[in-house]
């Protein structure tokens, strides 16, 4: 029973292509959520590779190649939606946003922001919550790694954060690109 319910959930994440709420796949296949997240721990630790986003979790697939880059940032709680808003509108996907903590080294959140409604409904949930940014551990200093189809979107984005003050980089120093 436990093994054919993980069957269906990886078809759902499968087929949908796009984050699905625990909620949502405790109620199509009549258990709790607390009963997904224990599913989802099983088949991570069989070697799926399904990512727990702040929109739900996301079967992560084969894509086609694309341009990385991590980008050094810096500003206020308030200017968040438009750092991430110029990102994704520069065709970026954000993938994850990090902090360098004295005592915890790295910390690293998953986002999976790709468009204008997906940073919307983040800042919405930050909102509800009253949760704590990462970067408010180290003074709106933070790291989002990104990818694009093409290095002129990558460049691009620089661009607009170097203009708004956001962009934290060395005097003549290139971007890290993976």
């Amino acid at each position: 029973m436990s093994t054919q319910r993980r069957n269906i959930l990886l078809r759902l994440l499968q087929q949908r292509g796009e984050p699905m709420t625990g909620t949502e796949l405790a109620q199509r296949l009549g258990v709790s959520r607390q009963v997904i997240v224990q599913d989802v721990a099983v088949l991570r630790a069989a070697g799926e590779d399904i990512l727990a986003t702040p929109q739900g979790y996301l079967l992560l697939q084969p894509t086609p190649p694309t341009h990385r880059m991590v980008l050094a940032t810096r500003h206020s709680r308030e200017e968040t939606a438009e750092e991430l808003t110029i990102l994704v509108d520069h065709g970026l996907r954000v993938l994850d946003a990090v902090v360098e903590h004295p005592l915890y080294g790295e910390l690293r959140a998953p986002l999976m922001l790709a468009s204008r409604a997906d940073v919307q409904a983040f800042m919405a949930r930050l909102e509800e919550t009253g949760a704590v940014l990462l970067s408010h551990l180290t003074g709106g200093v933070h790291l989002h790694t990104v990818d694009a189809s093409s290095p002129e979107h990558l460049a691009q984005a620089r661009e607009a954060l170097r203009q708004r003050g956001y962009l934290l980089e060395a005097e003549g120093a290139e971007a890290q690109r993976t």
